[in-house]
């Protein structure tokens, strides 16, 4: 199962959240299966993201649908967009 990994700025997370919540690239019919929100307890200006996918099909199109977003509220909802693209090799509850 690959995993998007976004983290960028935000001048202010409850902007950021509420745009996140308007579900612009429509999370499900781009095929995530399930995401999760971190904020550093040191940086309340940083978010981070990360989005699953079933298939590295899908994970192509959403971050393609993501940058074409990017391109048009870089400066205002966020800033310095940046990706990364992981595969959990081992997970174990301990």
């Amino acid at each position: 199962m690959p995993t998007l990994q976004i983290e960028h700025e935000v001048p202010n997370y409850e902007g950021w959240k509420k745009a996140f919540d308007s579900n612009p690239i429509n999370r499900k019919q781009s095929g995530v299966k399930k995401y999760r929100i971190y904020k550093p307890l040191n940086d309340a200006k940083l978010v981070i993201v990360e989005l699953d996918f079933d298939n590295m099909d899908d994970l192509d199109k959403a971050l393609g649908a993501l940058q074409n977003l990017w391109s048009k509220v870089q400066g205002t909802v966020m800033t310095n967009p940046k990706t990364k693209i992981l595969e959990i090799i081992e997970s174990k509850e301990i």
